[in-house]
């Protein structure tokens, strides 16, 4: 039934494709996607709702290898059935940012298995793979209401070694999880600081770059005045 559903879903997605959409994705936004129809996000996400929550179907869709289908499925499946091993073969097929992005920002942030596979995928030599690590990192910095500070520091070594990595969406990924963190709380925008400062030392130009991004957001008066407003809520 879910194939069969996959399949009509996917006539649809190939329907609601646009050839301007999909030839923006690679000048525009840095996608390189081997299938990709041309549906944006917004229309993604209209899918969706329509669609509901529905596990079996977002494994579906996932197989057919499409870009549009594969985004659209991080957005239905249910993060309370998706599994360790279904998580490990999705990230193996990650190859742009922007699948890499949405699967950790809507889906596998919400698992329980998140912050183990943080651990896992920063191993990975695969670009898309170790960027998942940092990308996952950051939504759970930004979207967990429930971990301690210490569930966040514990990471801080693991994204120091990371921003001596220069590839383009790993570096943009470490400094986005650096970033993340560094808004939770007064301790943790302190720790994070102190880390940026280091690393924006460096003579190493993939670590100087990390740590001059994230000071530079950090620092804000945006960020800096919510950081004091959570830290007069805790006194």
């Amino acid at each position: 039934m879910s194939a069969t559903r996959a399949s009509e879903v996917l006539a649809k997605l190939e329907r609601l494709g646009k050839k301007a959409v999909r030839d923006a994705y690679a000048p525009r936004y840095g996608i390189v996607a081997k299938q990709a129809l041309g549906v944006s996000m917004a229309v993604l996400q209209k899918v969706a709702k329509g669609l509901g929550t529905d596990h079996a179907l977002a494994l579906s869709l996932w197989t057919t290898g499409c870009f549009e289908a594969r985004m659209l499925a991080t957005l239905i499946d249910d993060p309370a059935q998706v599994t360790a091993a279904q998580m490990e073969r999705w990230c193996k097929d990650f190859d742009n940012w922007a699948i890499c992005d949405t699967a950790c920002f809507k889906l596998f942030d919400r698992t329980p298995h998140a912050f183990g596979k943080v651990v896992a995928w920063s191993k990975r030599k695969p670009e898309f793979e170790k960027r998942a690590a940092y990308a996952l990192l950051a939504s759970l910095a930004l979207h967990d209401k429930h971990s301690s500070d210490d569930a966040f520091l514990r990471h801080l070594p693991r994204i120091a070694a990371a921003a001596d990595d220069a590839r383009n969406f790993v570096k943009k990924g470490v400094s986005w999880a650096l970033r993340s963190i560094g808004t939770r709380s007064a301790a943790l925008h302190a720790a994070a600081r102190a880390l940026a400062k280091r690393l924006a030392s460096s003579e190493d130009p993939a670590p100087r770059w990390v740590g001059k991004d994230v000071l530079r957001d950090l620092s804000r008066p945006l960020v800096t005045k919510r950081i004091a407003a959570k830290a007069k809520r805790r006194e």
